[in-house]
């Protein structure tokens, strides 16, 4: 026993020692210029053979600044911060290098001559860890999904299931209409075997059984944490959850917005992560209580008010954007206009928008819906608790609600705001956003690469605004930190109801000075400024002269 012990510790030894030799990722150092060349193209036998040039001759190429190698003096400056430099493009102007100091990569972004900085390859840290005990990487056959591959492959989700993130240790609050059977149905099985379903609260009848209410949030539910291999595996089946019951199917009044909020600010106590809302309002039985169109600007309404806020602690908020987009509301219902949620339209299997799907922009213009999944035709337990289909942006919102606890396990130190960002920075619209599937499918394995290349400076979430002072009396200033050129920004006042009560706008200079303000009343505010598709938000303190 002794000598297998002895043994076990020479080898663990051994491992650990390829463990430190080859703990350096591997990224890609894109580049601005090639400034500091000393090679010119008219001089093109410096850096290329007389065959290379003959070719170019023969073939009517013209020699070109792609041709001229990397700067030496970028070069230079990248090896004195000790990175190993592996190789470089000279026809992509990057350069592919070793970093085992992972501090280091924010220290290269800041560089004036680099672009961006990407993951190319991680290191062997985890590879050496699993040599340590032979245990080869687990790929998840797509079979074990049954039919709901789909909806997780649209999003490329396998990547994270197969790097062993599927929502472990992540909390998830499903806000919803009832949970009918989720103590008896198959599909939760490994929920209630493993104590995964952490506790419930009927926030319409405090005195009702929470799994004889509406099956609603139980479809929803199985779309993320459903087990059943072979048949039916969520895209967070390892997560664990709270189940809040806040709508009631019978009736549609402003009370159900009170009992979200009352949902969410419990999902905060307790130390949720993430939040789905399969649920939405903008119509009552009462017409006084309905919204119009322009209640939907991201934070008017009390729900979405509670939804902003949940984000503000710390919680990932998403919510289906609506099925309105074929009747005469058309648009996005709230909480999904809000302006730190996460709003899913619904695709089908072949990533086209279901016409069901609601539309944006939110009002005011800023980008609604954010992303899009499957929501038409979605596997999932059905209402009568057998294994099918369905659609609505009821189930797209939790298949990537589900995803989105995956890249938080995967990331544990990125903010909500960070995890957020890589989200919609992945998704297959980024650049051509519009108002019926936003920034369209994320792809999961780019958002993970965009938070593990954190100094990215896409991914980076500094202010554009800056406002002072703050507390203030009668005026504000308001400057701009960056060099981004806007045409016009629009800047709203609010209070903490909701009500507008300034609304102006202004050309982008040293500093914009807003006066007069001595009439708005004292205490907390909320001041956001819109600038082209970007919307920032400010907590002000308004007190006497």
């Amino acid at each position: 026993m002794k000598t297998r012990l002895v043994l076990l510790s020479i080898i663990l030894c051994f491992h650990l020692g390829l463990q430190a030799q080859n703990s350096s990722s591997t990224y890609w150092v894109k580049l601005k210029n090639k400034t500091g060349t000393p090679f010119q193209v008219s001089h093109p036998e410096a850096f290329l053979s007389q065959r290379s040039i003959d070719r170019r001759l023969k073939q009517h190429i013209p020699i070109d600044e792609t041709d001229l190698p990397v700067s030496p003096v970028y070069l230079d400056n990248i090896k004195k911060l000790g990175v190993q430099v592996v190789h470089s493009s000279k026809w992509l102007n990057g350069l592919t290098v070793k970093i085992s100091d992972t501090t280091l990569i924010k220290t290269i972004v800041a560089l004036p001559f680099v672009l961006s900085v990407e993951l190319t390859k991680p290191s062997n840290v985890l590879k050496s860890t699993r040599l340590k005990f032979n245990e080869p990487e687990t790929i998840i056959a797509p079979s074990q999904y049954g039919n709901a591959y789909n909806q997780l492959s649209q999003l490329n989700g396998q990547y994270l299931h197969n790097k062993g993130f599927r929502g472990k240790g992540i909390q998830i609050a499903v806000i919803d209409a009832g949970f009918w059977k989720v103590n008896e149905i198959a599909a939760f099985d490994s929920l209630r075997t493993s104590n995964r379903i952490l506790g419930t609260r009927d926030f319409v009848d405090p005195q009702s059984d929470i799994y004889l209410q509406n099956s609603h949030g139980m479809s929803v539910l199985s779309t993320i944490g459903g087990n059943i291999p072979g048949t039916l595996v969520g895209t967070a089946p390892d997560a664990s959850f709270y189940l809040f019951r806040s709508e009631d199917v019978a009736t549609e009044y402003l009370v159900e917005e009170d009992n979200w909020v009352a949902a969410a600010e419990l999902a905060d106590s307790v130390g949720v992560d993430v939040i789905n809302s399969s649920l939405g309002y903008n119509l009552f039985d009462d017409p006084r209580m309905n919204h119009t169109y322009s209640d939907m600007n991201g934070t008017k309404n009390r729900v979405t008010q509670g939804a902003n806020m949940a984000f503000e602690k710390g919680i990932l908020v998403f919510t289906s954007a609506g099925n309105e987009g074929n009747n005469a509301w058309r648009h996005i219902i709230s909480p999904s206009d809000g302006v730190n949620v996460i709003a899913v339209a619904a695709v089908d299997k072949f990533a086209i928008r279901a016409t069901f799907s609601s539309v944006g922009p939110a009002f005011g213009g800023a980008v609604k819906p954010n992303v899009a999944a499957q929501g038409s035709s979605t596997f999932l337990v059905t209402s009568n608790g057998e294994i099918g289909t369905s659609s609505g942006t009821s189930f797209s919102s939790p298949v990537l609600t589900g995803m989105g606890a995956c890249l938080m396990q995967a990331n544990p130190q990125a903010t909500v705001k960070q995890l957020k960002l890589a989200i919609e920075q992945s998704a297959s619209m980024y650049l051509t956003r519009d108002s019926l599937l936003g920034f369209g499918i994320p792809d999961f394995q780019k958002a993970d690469l965009l938070l593990k290349t954190s100094g990215v400076k896409s991914i980076q979430t500094a202010s554009t605004w800056v406002v002072s002072p703050n507390p203030f009396s009668d005026y504000i200033f308001i400057r701009q930190l960056d060099t981004t050129k806007f045409e016009n920004c629009s800047v709203n006042i609010y209070s903490l109801q909701g009500v507008n009560l300034r609304q102006s706008t202004f050309i982008p200079s040293e500093a914009i000075l807003l006066k007069n303000l001595s009439n708005l009343p004292k205490g907390f505010l909320i001041l956001t400024i819109r600038s082209g598709d970007k919307e920032e938000q400010f907590k002000l303190i308004k007190i006497s002269r």
